[in-house]
């Protein structure tokens, strides 16, 4: 397994310079770019500028391991889903272009008017095309355990079921809905049995901050080990006053949380 960082948000203020040198001084070795922030890969980049920055990542030894893009599919108006789609489209051309892996995509919910089975059938479907769409470029679509009801392990699972396509994966993301229901009263927190249901999807993992005692890190990485897990685990943590010292100190506990080998 690999540690880097999403700019969301610690890193959300730092231009790309600025994200190769500090990440180098941390020992991280990969970034998920998330738009709208200050490293401004967005969209946009002409083809002067896209190769620039995959040559500055590259000559700084940071990989461009992520794009995080805030696409999603659960709307009730299919023309906004199709604007979507499309637009994820776009940014798998991006990540191509920057010899980037993956391009990251969310569910955030799902439209109470509309049965919940539908909806999540129609990200699933989205979720298809895209990644259908993503194969002829190499890049493939992450979807993040994220939103108010799609973020359950099993919804999830069904959204991977209904998109059934080997270029579509899932970024775990750390989430308290990960926890499974204990066995009995007074039990530790265990994410075994969610975990499970979409293990060998995983991707990537966003990580909050490693110091939240009721989500069980040192079992999240054994399990990912046990399931032959080599991608990036990524730091998605508050901005702080003192980011480089925050970023050692969070390198040094996950390191300390690694299974034996």
């Amino acid at each position: 397994m690999k540690l880097g960082t999403v700019t969301y948000n610690i890193a959300k203020d730092w231009d790309i310079p600025t994200i190769i040198k500090n990440l180098t001084e941390c020992k991280l070795e990969g970034v998920e770019l998330r738009t709208t922030h200050a490293h401004k890969v967005e969209l946009s980049l002409t083809a002067a500028e896209r190769r620039d920055v995959r040559k500055r990542f590259a000559d700084g030894g940071i990989e461009i391991a992520g794009l995080g893009t805030t696409c999603e599919y659960q709307a009730a108006d299919k023309a906004v889903v199709k604007k979507r789609i499309e637009e994820t489209k776009e940014w798998i051309k991006l990540a191509h272009d920057l010899g980037c892996p993956g391009v990251k995509v969310r569910p955030n919910g799902a439209p109470k008017e509309i049965p919940l089975d539908d909806t999540l059938k129609q990200i699933g479907e989205s979720l298809r095309e895209c990644g259908e769409f993503g194969l002829g470029y190499g890049v493939h679509v992450r979807v993040e355990v994220h939103g108010a009801v799609t973020q359950e392990l099993p919804n999830i699972k069904k959204i991977m079921d209904y998109g059934d396509h080997d270029n579509v994966y899932v970024c775990w993301n750390s989430n308290d809905a990960d926890l499974d229901k204990p066995a009995k009263e007074g039990a530790p927190p265990s994410i075994e049995k969610n975990f499970r249901l979409v293990a060998r999807k995983i991707a990537a993992v966003h990580m909050r901050d490693l110091h939240i005692e009721n989500y069980p890190w040192r079992q999240l990485f054994r399990l990912l080990k046990q399931f032959g897990f080599e991608g990036y685990c990524f730091a998605e943590i508050p901005e702080s006053a003192d980011p480089i010292r925050v970023l050692k100190y969070y390198r040094a506990l996950w390191l300390a949380y690694q299974p034996d080998a």
